[in-house]
C-alpha cells in the first residue's frame, strides 16, 4: 500500500508556510524518539537484508538526521477503533533518503522509494499482517530544538504541513543511529553488469554492518528522571530518621 501526495501541492503548502524559527539550541543531527522511549532507527526497528520490521515493545516515533543530508524515520502506531475497542489497527512503517530545507525553512524528506516498507496488522479484518512497499515524500512546515527542562533534554518538535504538531521528540544518540545511507534493495529491474555490481557490494555491505550492529560510535544521551531521583531523596531522608531516633533510643537506655 503505497500512499503518495501530489508534490505540486505539497510544495505550493511549503512556499505559503510561515518560516521556521531561528532560535534551535542545537543542530538536527542525531537520533530522536517519543516519549515512551522504545523505537529507534537503526537495525533495531528494520532489518533490510531479510526485509523484516520488528515491533518494538510500545508505540512511538523515532528520526534521525545526519550532517550531509540522510534522514532515517520508523515508526510504529496503535490505531483504536472505537467500534471494537478490543481490535486495534497496528502499523509498523520505515523510510530513509535525503532531506532538504525549502527557502522558507520548512523541512523535505524525500525516501528512496524501493527501500521503504510498511507492516499493517488488523486482527478484525485479517490473521496475516500486510507487508508492503512504503514511499511517502514528507514536508514538515516549521521545525525548532529547545530543551526540556523537566526532561533536562533537547526537544525537537516538528510540525505537519498543515501547521498541526508532531509529538515531540527528544534526542537520544549523537552520531545518529542509522542503517546505511545507499539504497538497501534495489528493484530487479537493473540488467547492466555495472548495477549489478553495485548491488552486490551494497549487499556486501549491509551484511558486513549487521555482522557489526553491536559495535557503533552512536553515543546514548543521558536521560535525567527527576521521578528516580525524588524516590531516592525519599529513601535516604527516611533511612536519616530512622538511624536518628535508633541513636536517640539507645542514648536513652545508657543513661
Amino acid at each position: 500500500m503505497i500512499f503518495r501526495w501530489h508534490q505540486s501541492v505539497l510544495f505550493l503548502i511549503v512556499m505559503l508556510a510561515p518560516y521556521v524559527r531561528a532560535d534551535n539550541v542545537t543542530s538536527l543531527t542525531g537520533t530522536w524518539t517519543t516519549k515512551a522511549n522504545t523505537v529507534f532507527t537503526g537495525p533495531g526497528f528494520y532489518d533490510p537484508v531479510d526485509e523484516l520490521l520488528i515491533e518494538p515493545n510500545l508505540p512511538g516515533l523515532s528520526m534521525s538526521f545526519t550532517d550531509d543530508g540522510h534522514y532515517e524515520e520508523a515508526f510504529y502506531y496503535v490505531l483504536p477503533q472505537p467500534s471494537n475497542p478490543t481490535c486495534p489497527t497496528a502499523l509498523l512503517q520505515f523510510q530513509h533518503g535525503t532531506y532538504s530545507f525549502a527557502p522558507n525553512g520548512s523541512l523535505l524528506l524525500s525516501p528512496i522509494a524501493v527501500d521503504g516498507r510498511q507492516l499493517l496488522s488488523d486482527p478484525c479484518t485479517s490473521e496475516e499482517s500486510v507487508y508492503s512497499r512504503y514511499s511517502q515524500f514528507e514536508v514538515y512546515s516549521e521545525w525548532e530544538i529547545l530543551i526540556d527542562d523537566y526532561r533536562g533534554q533537547y526537544q525537537l518538535q516538528l510540525y505537519k504541513f498543515d501547521g498541526s504538531p508532531m509529538n515531540p521528540m527528544y534526542l537520544v544518540y549523537r552520531p545518529p543511529l542509522m542503517l546505511p545511507t545507499i539504497t538497501m534493495n534495489p528493484t530487479a529491474s537493473a540488467t547492466s553488469s555495472a548495477t549489478a555490481s553495485s548491488t552486490a557490494n551494497a549487499k556486501s555491505r549491509l551484511k558486513r554492518s549487521f555482522e557489526n550492529r553491536s559495535k557503533t560510535d552512536a553515543i546514548k544521551r543521558p536521560t535525567i528522571d527527576g521521578v528516580f531521583w525524588w524516590w531516592i531523596g525519599m529513601i535516604m531522608m527516611i533511612g536519616g530518621g530512622g538511624a536518628f531516633l535508633l541513636l536517640q533510643r539507645q542514648g536513652t537506655y545508657e543513661k
